[in-house]
């Protein structure tokens, strides 16, 4: 991955805190579109709940820029996975996402690859997160299925 650093002035990428949960959902509540299974309240609720816990783990990661929460990741360093990325739509193209990705890696065991799952080839909603992961050295794996969702698992091998 390139150095980066210069862009991400005005910009810090750091660990989630219990405190940031409000900022946290205006955003999921922004992207919740393009995620399979955060369509209805309940889901929201649940992810809520389930972003909380990765930030008690320490396992959430948030970008701050002009004051807001633009970017959220969420890893498991028990699975070796990077399970959930978002950034706001105002904020794309800003590299914010790879200093994410970045960030997480130096959580994870250097010796184990990083799974991520996203939209299989040809749906139009996983062009942009398919063409970014093959950017930062993931391949494609196996396909399978998520929330009801036909998808393709990427991996980042160490």
């Amino acid at each position: 991955m390139r150095d980066i650093d210069k862009e991400m002035k005005a910009k810090e990428i750091r660990l989630g805190r219990e405190s940031d949960i409000h900022d946290w959902m205006i955003l999921i509540d922004k992207v919740k579109a393009s995620f399979p299974g955060l369509e209805a309240e309940e889901a929201m609720e649940e992810h809520k709940d389930t972003v909380l816990s990765f930030i008690r783990k320490q396992s959430a990661i948030c970008a701050i820029k002009d004051n807001k929460i633009v970017g959220t990741l969420l890893f498991s360093k028990e699975n070796h996975m990077l399970c959930f990325l978002a950034v706001d739509a105002e904020y794309r193209r800003q590299h914010i996402a790879e200093k994410m990705v970045s960030y997480m890696l130096t959580f994870m065991d250097p010796e184990e690859d990083i799974v991520v799952t996203t939209y299989r080839e040809g749906v139009p909603e996983g062009i942009a997160a398919r063409a970014f992961y093959k950017c930062l050295g993931f391949t494609e794996g196996k396909l399978t299925e998520e929330f009801g969702s036909p998808v393709q698992e990427f991996v980042f091998k160490r």
